[in-house]
């Protein structure tokens, strides 16, 4: 069974569905309201979960009803949860819009936050993984020295440069695959990575802009967490010993499925799903 290791972060999040986006000055009503537990890192756990990996997450929490809800979600999807509680502090909370298209915005609030303390008691963890899954949504001294314990044990370290941020060399040298989507690879040097997999939404992904994957044919209905998906995806795929195109069209034929529901975590698919759905392709 794959082992993976996923550090980044876990909060509320309230979800509005509405006709269209703010103009300026605008009041929108919102058609529906959802909320549910949610982050990247979370999201991309959970994806791995869905793939029958054994995962292991590591995510700062504040001593709130929203961390219980976290530490709950991951009890859920069979995540060993490793959170660090950060007395008096908000746990990670987030309000996504989604417009008829089902294209989304975003507006995060983050308080509780990791720290390199929290990394090294996560070491026996990534020490045991095969893959370490990151995230910008960490300050950039948690991935550093998550890096430099994944290059210890020879673990591979998948990064997904998101939001955008600079990316130090030390990093950038040392990750197995960098996952940007069209925006964010213009942000960074592709050069200096080993493999760069650029998302591309609903034309699929690319490979070191040599080999394309193209996406599934779906009516989009909320591509929130879509690239989360991707990614968990991604590194299971990777780590049961998949060629990077192999694992990019499992990982393309998820985000894909993952868009046609609302929400994220229950519009994660299972492996046996995005399996069925290659087969009939």
């Amino acid at each position: 069974m794959a082992k993976i290791s996923v550090i980044g972060i876990c909060g509320n999040s309230i979800f509005m569905n509405v006709d269209h986006f703010h103009e300026k000055g605008e009041t929108l009503v919102a058609n529906s309201v959802h909320e549910e537990i949610g982050g990247k890192g979370i999201n991309q756990a959970v994806a791995c979960a869905k793939m029958g990996a054994k995962v292991s997450y590591l995510g700062a929490i504040g001593d709130d009803n929203d961390g219980e809800k976290c530490k709950q979600t991951a009890t859920d999807f069979g995540i060993n949860g490793y959170f660090a509680v950060k007395k008096g502090l908000k746990t990670t909370f987030a309000v996504i819009l989604t417009d008829k298209n089902g294209e989304n915005q975003v507006t995060g609030y983050r308080s509780a936050e990791l720290c390199t303390e929290d990394v090294l008691s996560f070491e026996e963890e990534i020490a045991n993984s095969d893959i370490l899954l990151l995230q910008h949504e960490v300050p950039e001294k948690v991935n550093e020295v998550a890096v430099e314990l994944a290059n210890k044990y020879n673990v591979k370290v998948i990064l997904n440069p998101a939001p955008i941020r600079p990316i130090p060399e030390k990093i950038a040298k040392s990750v197995f695959a960098v996952t940007p989507n069209e925006q964010e690879k213009k942000a960074i040097d592709v050069n200096r990575f080993e493999n760069v997999i650029t998302t591309l939404g609903s034309k699929g992904c690319s490979i070191n802009d040599k080999t394309f994957i193209k996406a599934i044919d779906v009516k989009p209905v909320d591509t929130t967490g879509a690239g989360d998906t991707f990614n968990g995806v991604l590194a299971v795929c990777l780590a049961n010993g998949k060629d990077i195109e192999t694992a990019c069209q499992y990982a393309v034929c998820g985000s894909g499925l993952s868009v046609t529901k609302s929400g994220v975590l229950n519009s994660v698919p299972t492996k046996d799903e995005i399996e069925r759905k290659m087969t009939n392709e």
